[in-house]
């Protein structure tokens, strides 16, 4: 009995228990909106929204100049000290709120040539990138109040933004999918995560009084380094991952290309319990540790708490797997079964290497964080080609398993000091 109350008093349980709510949550928001896809969209449309989603990916991660995690650490160093604080979220706010700016204008005057390079000559959707310029701010202010509260350190509060913002992104995806089938795909896809900053702002103000009246130079600097390494990691990779999509098009069709995203997504559902508190508990713990043999705890504290519940829900999903798809989706996409061994394979080994790749935001290793990512890509990209002439869309999710394999390897050879230090 001492054993179990132990483990339920500590600090990681009671955050993975709250944010397992949040998941639960956002994996029925997901289930609801992917069954609505599939029903009055069908598998081209679900292409046409991983495409979206992979452009959004990469318009948020340039309009906040990738400094989610640098915000994350550097107001978890500034915290007790009000001045510095201040003078830093002051800095951040004014500089992102500019290039937000300058990125709407984009959207709104480039839409055709976004059109067709999201969606292809055959689609007209250009109001969804005038509409994406309008919902723009608010989700970056959203995403950069959230990285301020991870940063205090305030899981619960951030993790009650997520569950209230996923209820009201269902509620929206759910009436415009229903109404307007395809483009109320793409309109919930932009409006749903803006809704957020109405949320965060109320959870934010009654924490902290941020006075946009200073500029420093220096924090940017700072946090330079950060802005590389976003734009590596989503800028390119969203990119990679639209030509992937694009490559299952010319080669497979629209449906197999929907197939492909299908299995991302069902991949996505269950990888938000490693992400989130990945985020909220992990990022802010490396960042604090000033030694080697604190990493290598908290890579353990990870490796042993978290992993093994993950892989044993993996298994669970294999085995159910021809009973999850009919559930999620429908019948149409039944012939996605044949992927699930190589994507979850490619999760496990992607779980795995989450922890160490965090290293590289927590210490700012830039040049090594760069070289990793790019030469993931490039095996991720080149992996696919190869394999998907010979597989077909089983190649696909080879190439990703392929990948992370790889990069688990690479990651550990790099880490090995810590991992296995004495």
């Amino acid at each position: 009995m001492k054993f179990y109350q132990k483990i339920i008093s500590k600090e990681l349980f009671k955050v993975t228990s709250l944010n397992s709510i949040s998941v639960v949550l956002k994996f029925f928001v997901g289930f609801i909106t992917s069954k609505f896809i599939a029903l009055f969209v069908g598998p081209a449309g679900m292409a046409l929204t991983g495409n979206l989603r992979n452009l959004l990916t990469s318009i948020e991660n340039i309009g906040t100049l990738g400094f989610q995690n640098g915000i994350i650490k550097y107001v978890a160093e500034y915290r007790n000290d009000k001045l510095k604080l201040q003078q830093f979220l002051s800095t951040v706010i004014i500089l992102i709120s500019v290039v937000t700016i300058l990125l709407s204008c984009a959207l709104y005057f480039f839409s055709s040539y976004l059109n067709s390079l999201i969606f292809g000559i055959n689609f007209h959707y250009e109001f969804i990138f005038k509409l994406f310029s309008v919902t723009l701010p608010f989700y970056l202010a959203s995403i950069v109040l959230i990285s301020i509260l991870n940063g205090f350190s305030l899981y619960k509060k951030v993790i009650q933004v997520n569950i209230c913002g996923n209820i009201v992104g269902l509620i929206f995806s759910v009436f415009l999918i229903y109404f307007y089938q395809t483009s109320g795909a793409l309109i919930a896809i932009l409006l749903a995560p803006s809704m957020m900053f109405f949320i965060s702002l109320f959870m934010i103000n009654r924490e902290i009084k941020i006075k946009l009246k200073t500029f420093y130079f220096l924090y940017i600097k700072n946090l330079s380094e950060y802005t590389l390494m976003a734009f590596v990691s989503t800028v390119i990779g969203s990119f990679v991952l639209i030509s992937i999509r694009n490559m299952i098009i010319q080669k497979l069709g629209y449906d197999k290309a929907g197939y492909y995203e299908a299995m991302s997504r069902i991949s996505s559902y269950y990888l938000l319990f490693l992400s989130t508190i990945l985020t909220v508990y992990f990022l802010p713990k490396l960042s604090k540790a000033t030694t080697n043999k604190e990493t290598k705890s908290i890579f353990w504290s990870y490796f042993k708490n978290i992993i093994p519940l993950f892989v044993f829900g993996l298994i669970i999903i294999f085995l159910l797997k021809d009973y999850i798809i009919p559930i999620i989706f429908s019948n149409k996409f039944l012939s996605i079964s044949t992927l699930f061994l190589w994507q979850l394979v490619g999760d496990f080994f992607k779980a795995l290497s989450l922890i160490l790749g965090y290293q590289f935001f927590a210490k700012k290793l830039t040049t090594a964080f760069i070289i990793t990512e790019l030469f993931s890509l490039f095996v991720l990209y080149s992996s696919t080609l190869f394999l998907i002439p010979i597989y077909g869309i089983e190649g696909a999710v080879m190439a990703y398993a392929f990948t992370f394999f790889i990069y688990f390897i690479v990651l550990i050879c790099y880490f090995r000091k810590i991992v296995f230090v004495p």
